[in-house]
Protein backbone atom coordinates (compact mmCIF):
# COMPACT_ATOMS: atom_id res chain seq x y z
CA UNK A 1 0.00 0.00 0.00
CA UNK A 2 1.27 3.48 -0.87
CA UNK A 3 0.18 6.88 0.35
CA UNK A 4 0.12 10.31 -1.29
CA UNK A 5 3.19 12.27 -0.18
CA UNK A 6 2.76 14.83 2.58
CA UNK A 7 5.05 17.08 4.54
CA UNK A 8 3.49 17.27 8.01
CA UNK A 9 6.54 15.45 9.44
CA UNK A 10 9.12 16.80 7.02
CA UNK A 11 12.53 17.23 8.61
CA UNK A 12 11.81 14.97 11.56
CA UNK A 13 13.92 11.91 12.33
CA UNK A 14 12.04 8.99 13.88
CA UNK A 15 13.41 5.67 15.14
CA UNK A 16 11.07 2.67 14.95
CA UNK A 17 12.14 -0.50 16.73
CA UNK A 18 11.08 -3.74 15.09
CA UNK A 19 10.60 -1.66 11.95
CA UNK A 20 11.26 -4.32 9.33
CA UNK A 21 7.79 -5.88 9.12
CA UNK A 22 4.26 -5.94 10.50
CA UNK A 23 3.18 -2.92 12.50
CA UNK A 24 6.69 -1.46 12.54
CA UNK A 25 6.87 -1.46 8.75
CA UNK A 26 3.38 0.08 8.53
CA UNK A 27 4.36 2.85 10.94
CA UNK A 28 7.51 3.55 8.93
CA UNK A 29 5.50 3.79 5.72
CA UNK A 30 2.79 6.06 7.13
CA UNK A 31 5.24 8.41 8.88
CA UNK A 32 7.64 8.37 5.94
CA UNK A 33 4.82 9.34 3.61
CA UNK A 34 4.41 12.47 5.74
CA UNK A 35 8.02 13.44 5.07
CA UNK A 36 9.73 11.95 8.12
CA UNK A 37 13.11 10.27 7.86
CA UNK A 38 12.51 6.84 9.37
CA UNK A 39 15.12 4.63 10.98
CA UNK A 40 14.18 0.94 10.89
CA UNK A 41 15.96 -0.47 13.93
CA UNK A 42 15.66 -4.24 13.89
CA UNK A 43 17.27 -7.41 15.14
CA UNK A 44 17.13 -8.80 11.58
CA UNK A 45 19.22 -6.27 9.67
CA UNK A 46 18.79 -7.80 6.20
CA UNK A 47 15.03 -7.69 6.48
CA UNK A 48 15.25 -4.07 7.63
CA UNK A 49 17.44 -3.24 4.64
CA UNK A 50 14.90 -4.80 2.28
CA UNK A 51 12.10 -2.78 3.84
CA UNK A 52 14.16 0.43 3.71
CA UNK A 53 14.83 -0.20 0.01
CA UNK A 54 11.11 -0.67 -0.61
CA UNK A 55 10.34 2.60 1.15
CA UNK A 56 13.06 4.35 -0.86
CA UNK A 57 11.29 3.23 -4.05
CA UNK A 58 8.26 5.14 -2.76
CA UNK A 59 10.31 8.27 -2.23
CA UNK A 60 10.64 7.80 1.53
CA UNK A 61 13.98 8.44 3.21
CA UNK A 62 14.61 5.32 5.28
CA UNK A 63 17.70 3.73 6.75
CA UNK A 64 18.17 0.32 8.35
CA UNK A 65 20.06 -0.12 11.59
CA UNK A 66 20.85 -3.27 13.59
CA UNK A 67 19.44 -3.27 17.11
CA UNK A 68 18.78 -5.65 19.95
CA UNK A 69 16.64 -3.44 22.17
CA UNK A 70 17.50 -5.56 25.19
CA UNK A 71 21.16 -4.55 24.96
CA UNK A 72 21.50 -1.11 26.53
CA UNK A 73 24.84 -0.33 24.92
CA UNK A 74 23.41 -0.97 21.46
CA UNK A 75 20.46 1.32 22.20
CA UNK A 76 22.71 4.11 23.46
CA UNK A 77 24.99 3.88 20.43
CA UNK A 78 22.09 3.85 17.96
CA UNK A 79 20.41 6.91 19.47
CA UNK A 80 23.69 8.78 19.35
CA UNK A 81 24.33 7.74 15.72
CA UNK A 82 20.91 8.95 14.63
CA UNK A 83 21.32 12.24 16.47
CA UNK A 84 24.79 12.77 15.02
CA UNK A 85 23.65 11.94 11.49
CA UNK A 86 20.55 14.14 11.37
CA UNK A 87 21.40 16.66 14.05
CA UNK A 88 18.23 15.83 15.94
CA UNK A 89 16.11 13.00 17.30
CA UNK A 90 12.44 13.88 17.14
CA UNK A 91 10.62 10.67 18.05
CA UNK A 92 11.04 7.00 18.89
CA UNK A 93 8.44 4.29 18.54
CA UNK A 94 8.89 1.34 20.89
CA UNK A 95 7.35 -1.34 18.70
CA UNK A 96 9.69 -4.36 19.00
CA UNK A 97 8.14 -7.24 20.96
CA UNK A 98 8.23 -11.01 21.21
CA UNK A 99 6.09 -13.72 22.80
CA UNK A 100 6.17 -17.44 23.49
CA UNK A 101 2.64 -18.81 23.69
CA UNK A 102 2.81 -21.67 26.19
CA UNK A 103 1.33 -22.54 29.60
CA UNK A 104 3.34 -21.23 32.54
CA UNK A 105 4.42 -24.80 33.37
CA UNK A 106 6.23 -24.91 30.02
CA UNK A 107 7.65 -21.39 30.14
CA UNK A 108 11.37 -21.65 30.87
CA UNK A 109 13.03 -19.04 33.01
CA UNK A 110 15.41 -18.01 30.25
CA UNK A 111 12.46 -17.44 27.89
CA UNK A 112 10.72 -15.34 30.54
CA UNK A 113 13.88 -13.24 30.88
CA UNK A 114 14.18 -12.86 27.10
CA UNK A 115 10.60 -11.63 26.75
CA UNK A 116 11.00 -9.19 29.64
CA UNK A 117 14.30 -7.94 28.22
CA UNK A 118 12.78 -7.27 24.80
CA UNK A 119 9.29 -6.07 25.69
CA UNK A 120 9.96 -4.04 28.84
CA UNK A 121 13.65 -3.41 29.44
CA UNK A 122 14.09 -2.50 25.76
CA UNK A 123 11.50 0.30 25.77
CA UNK A 124 13.01 1.60 29.00
CA UNK A 125 16.48 1.77 27.44
CA UNK A 126 15.13 3.42 24.29
CA UNK A 127 13.13 5.99 26.24
CA UNK A 128 16.00 6.74 28.62
CA UNK A 129 18.62 7.36 25.95
CA UNK A 130 16.26 9.04 23.49
CA UNK A 131 15.04 11.47 26.15
CA UNK A 132 18.64 12.41 26.94
CA UNK A 133 19.06 13.61 23.34
CA UNK A 134 15.63 15.00 22.54
CA UNK A 135 15.36 18.75 22.50
CA UNK A 136 19.05 19.21 23.21
CA UNK A 137 19.10 22.11 20.75
CA UNK A 138 16.12 23.82 22.40
CA UNK A 139 15.85 25.29 25.87
CA UNK A 140 12.21 24.19 26.04
CA UNK A 141 12.95 20.57 25.22
CA UNK A 142 10.75 18.55 22.88
CA UNK A 143 10.44 15.13 21.29
CA UNK A 144 7.97 12.29 21.44
CA UNK A 145 8.15 8.71 22.75
CA UNK A 146 5.46 6.32 21.50
CA UNK A 147 5.05 2.97 23.24
CA UNK A 148 3.12 0.26 21.41
CA UNK A 149 1.16 -1.50 24.11
CA UNK A 150 -1.64 -3.98 23.45
CA UNK A 151 -5.05 -4.97 24.66
CA UNK A 152 -2.89 -7.51 26.52
CA UNK A 153 -2.06 -4.59 28.84
CA UNK A 154 -5.71 -4.33 29.85
CA UNK A 155 -6.97 -7.92 30.10
CA UNK A 156 -5.50 -11.42 30.18
CA UNK A 157 -5.93 -14.77 28.47
CA UNK A 158 -4.23 -18.13 29.08
CA UNK A 159 -0.74 -19.13 27.94
CA UNK A 160 0.69 -15.62 27.66
CA UNK A 161 1.88 -14.82 31.19
CA UNK A 162 5.15 -13.18 30.18
CA UNK A 163 3.58 -11.18 27.37
CA UNK A 164 0.83 -9.86 29.64
CA UNK A 165 3.30 -9.02 32.40
CA UNK A 166 5.47 -7.02 30.02
CA UNK A 167 2.62 -5.21 28.27
CA UNK A 168 0.99 -4.24 31.57
CA UNK A 169 4.44 -3.10 32.67
CA UNK A 170 4.95 -1.13 29.47
CA UNK A 171 1.65 0.69 29.91
CA UNK A 172 2.64 1.61 33.47
CA UNK A 173 6.09 2.69 32.32
CA UNK A 174 4.55 4.83 29.59
CA UNK A 175 2.33 6.73 32.00
CA UNK A 176 5.21 7.16 34.47
CA UNK A 177 7.38 8.59 31.69
CA UNK A 178 4.53 10.88 30.64
CA UNK A 179 4.45 12.33 34.16
CA UNK A 180 8.22 12.61 34.46
CA UNK A 181 9.17 13.92 31.02
CA UNK A 182 6.26 16.27 30.39
CA UNK A 183 7.91 19.19 32.28
CA UNK A 184 10.82 18.89 29.82
CA UNK A 185 8.50 19.22 26.85
CA UNK A 186 8.84 15.55 25.89
CA UNK A 187 5.56 13.86 25.00
CA UNK A 188 4.88 10.20 25.81
CA UNK A 189 2.03 8.21 24.29
CA UNK A 190 0.89 4.62 24.80
CA UNK A 191 -0.92 3.07 21.83
CA UNK A 192 -3.10 0.17 23.00
CA UNK A 193 -3.49 -1.87 19.83
CA UNK A 194 -5.99 -4.65 19.25
CA UNK A 195 -5.43 -7.64 16.97
CA UNK A 196 -3.77 -6.91 13.63
CA UNK A 197 -3.10 -8.83 10.44
CA UNK A 198 0.63 -9.12 11.10
CA UNK A 199 3.08 -12.04 11.23
CA UNK A 200 3.33 -11.57 15.01
CA UNK A 201 -0.24 -12.80 15.39
CA UNK A 202 -0.91 -14.85 12.25
CA UNK A 203 2.27 -16.95 12.52
CA UNK A 204 1.40 -18.02 16.07
CA UNK A 205 -2.32 -18.54 15.51
CA UNK A 206 -2.77 -19.90 11.97
CA UNK A 207 -6.42 -20.77 12.62
CA UNK A 208 -7.43 -17.20 13.45
CA UNK A 209 -9.85 -15.51 11.07
CA UNK A 210 -7.95 -12.56 9.52
CA UNK A 211 -11.30 -10.91 8.88
CA UNK A 212 -11.77 -10.13 12.58
CA UNK A 213 -8.39 -8.38 12.74
CA UNK A 214 -7.39 -4.90 11.59
CA UNK A 215 -4.88 -3.71 9.03
CA UNK A 216 -1.77 -2.50 10.90
CA UNK A 217 -1.91 0.64 8.75
CA UNK A 218 -4.89 1.76 10.84
CA UNK A 219 -2.82 1.59 14.02
CA UNK A 220 0.02 3.36 12.22
CA UNK A 221 -2.39 6.17 11.35
CA UNK A 222 -3.21 6.50 15.06
CA UNK A 223 0.51 6.88 15.77
CA UNK A 224 0.68 9.59 13.11
CA UNK A 225 -2.32 11.34 14.67
CA UNK A 226 -0.61 11.41 18.07
CA UNK A 227 2.63 12.77 16.60
CA UNK A 228 0.80 15.54 14.75
CA UNK A 229 -0.83 17.09 17.81
CA UNK A 230 -0.09 20.74 18.44
CA UNK A 231 2.82 21.57 20.72
CA UNK A 232 0.42 22.42 23.55
CA UNK A 233 -1.36 19.04 23.45
CA UNK A 234 -0.37 15.45 24.22
CA UNK A 235 -2.33 12.19 24.02
CA UNK A 236 -1.06 9.96 26.87
CA UNK A 237 -3.05 6.88 25.76
CA UNK A 238 -5.14 5.82 22.79
CA UNK A 239 -6.84 2.49 22.06
CA UNK A 240 -7.25 1.20 18.49
CA UNK A 241 -9.18 -2.05 18.05
CA UNK A 242 -10.86 -3.90 15.16
CA UNK A 243 -14.63 -3.55 14.87
CA UNK A 244 -15.08 -7.34 14.79
CA UNK A 245 -12.53 -8.48 17.38
CA UNK A 246 -14.36 -10.37 20.11
CA UNK A 247 -11.55 -10.37 22.70
CA UNK A 248 -12.24 -6.76 23.64
CA UNK A 249 -15.58 -5.29 24.71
Amino acid sequence: MTFPPGNALKGRSIVITGGSRGLGAAIAQVLGAEGATVVLADLVLERAKEQAAELARQGIEAIAEPLDVGEETQVLELMQRVHDRFGRLDAVVNNAAIDITVPIAELHGFDWERIVRTNLSGPFYVAKHAAALMGRESACGGGHIVNIASTASKRAWPNAAAYHATKWGLLGLSHALHAELRPRGIKVTAVVAGGMRTPFLLDRFPDIDPGVLQDPVQVAKAVRFCLLQDEETVIPEVTVIPMRESSWP
